[in-house]
Order: C-alpha cells, then structure tokens, then sequence
C-alpha cells in the first residue's frame, strides 16, 4: 500500500532529510586516507543525536551500525570496521534519521583522495542519473519511467545496473512501496500521484551488473570486483513535480563542488509565495 503524505507530513519528512544531509556534509570534511569507517561511524551517530534524532539504520533489521560504509566493489550494506581507507579509493555512505515519527535516508558516494578519471566518470555518471531518473518522478507517469530513465542513461555509458536492490517510498517506515527500480519500461508500473515520497538511489557498477553478498548477510560485492557508485535523494511530489528534500549541498560546500543539478527540483520564495521550480 502507498502511503500519501500531507505537506506537514512531507515538511517532517524534509526535517529528518535534511538532518541526514548534515551528517553527510560534516563526514565530507572527515573523509582521507587513513581514516577508518567505524571512526566515521561513531561521528555520525554523535551527530544525528546531537541534532535531536536517532539513527535511522542502527537496529533497524538488526543492522549493526549507523552507517552503510561500502568501499570500492561493495555496492551497498557494509558494515563499518576498522579498516583505513586508502589513497584512491571510493566510499558510498549511506545514512537515515528518525525524527518525529518520520525517516531520512540518502546516500553520497565519496572520493577518497585522488581517484583515477575511470573512477570520476563512475561517480559522475551515476550522480546524474539520479537527477535524470527524479526528473520522471512527477504526477501520472509510472515507476518504469524513472527506471527506464537510469538504465539507458547509466547503461549508454557502458555501465552495469544492479537489478536485486531498488529505491522505495519513505515516510513512517524507512523502506515503504512503491519499490523504485533503477531499470525498467516506460510507462509500466504504479502511477505517481501527489503526495508521494520516495527514495531514489541509483547503484551502478563499472563492470557487470550481477552481484553477490559476504557471509556476514548484508555487505554486497559486485560479481566482478569491479567498483560500484551509489548516489540517493528522497523526493516527494508537490504541485505535480518532484521537489528534493534532501541535498548535496553540504557535501559540496566543503568538497569545493560548484554545482546546480538540483536548482530545478528546488522550492524558492517569490513575492511571498512558494514557487517550485521544477521545470515538470
């Protein structure tokens, strides 16, 4: 069943959101060589406590960590050690935050250092086939459009599109329907309708799309040992557009990253009055 939110619940939403978007923009300014995940772990959890929320992920299935931490091949699900990262390397960080009865829960993927320019057109690819597939996410078009949307983007390029884990609406419970496919056909699928929240989050390897999974029952590889990206946004529809209620800005501002991808599912005050501008 799709739960649809009023503005007060999208606007609770936004809160735990933009929360989990600090978190993300303070671990931004942590990230080097040498730095081990659990250490980043215990800084994200401190920090969403400090903002008046709990760990979205921390029990949640059992999950033993605040964060997702998946390095390199790992697509999604690792789980936080005291391994350092290394010069080069890539790292998706995954987070959520309840407050008020109402989860956040996005995802950036890093770059430790120095990266090849193989590994920065991964992350770049993949960053803009999030943006590509929220623009499908509007009023009367389909789960597949979106989908359809990632794939071609992502699949054009030469890149494998992970097809065992998908996005998924967001509210109450982390992890509520629709599911979000990063593939699919146009038009097939539940038909979007004001008031929907979801998480869209691409996953896409460099090599082969199939995966596997370590015995520790989350931590997911790639088949190939190849490098994954993972790049997420939670997104409610608003006047029939999709508006963003996260953000990259965070990270963005202590990377040094000049960017306006998200400009167009942005809402702005104009003479008193709230104005998406999503151009539909």
């Amino acid at each position: 069943m799709i739960h649809i939110k009023t503005r007060e619940e999208i606007e609770l939403i936004r809160e735990s959101a933009l929360i989990v978007s600090k978190t993300l923009g303070m671990l931004a300014s942590e990230i080097k060589p040498g730095v081990n995940t659990l250490y980043l772990d215990s800084l994200a959890e401190t920090f969403i406590r400090d903002h008046g929320a709990i760990p979205g992920f921390l029990g949640l299935y059992d999950f033993p960590n605040t964060l997702c931490m998946s390095p390199n091949y790992q697509v999604v699900h690792g789980i936080p050690n005291g391994n350092p990262l290394q010069e080069g390397d890539i790292i998706s960080i995954d987070c959520g935050a309840l407050k008020n009865g109402f989860y956040g829960d996005h995802a950036y993927t890093f770059a430790v250092g120095e990266t090849s320019k193989e590994i920065q057109r991964l992350l770049e690819v993949t960053r803009t086939s999030l943006y590509i597939g929220i623009a499908q996410f509007k009023a009367n078009n389909r789960v597949g459009d979106v989908g359809y949307a990632i794939q071609k983007f992502t699949e054009d390029a030469g890149y494998g599109v992970v097809r065992e884990l998908v996005g998924h609406g967001l509210g109450k419970v982390m992890h509520e329907e629709p599911e979000m496919p990063n593939y699919g056909r146009r038009g097939r699928g539940k038909k979007f309708t004001e008031g929907m929240v979801v998480a869209i989050e691409p996953m896409i390897n460099m090599g082969t799309k199939n995966i596997k999974q370590l015995k520790d029952g989350w931590t997911i590889l790639t088949a190939d040992g190849k490098p994954s990206a993972h790049f997420e946004h939670n997104i409610a529809i608003i006047n029939g557009s999709p508006e963003i209620l996260s953000t990259f800005d965070y990270i963005h501002e202590v990377l040094g990253i000049e960017t306006d991808e998200e400009l167009p599912f942005k809402t702005t005050t104009i003479n008193g009055n709230l104005e998406n501008l999503s151009k539909g």
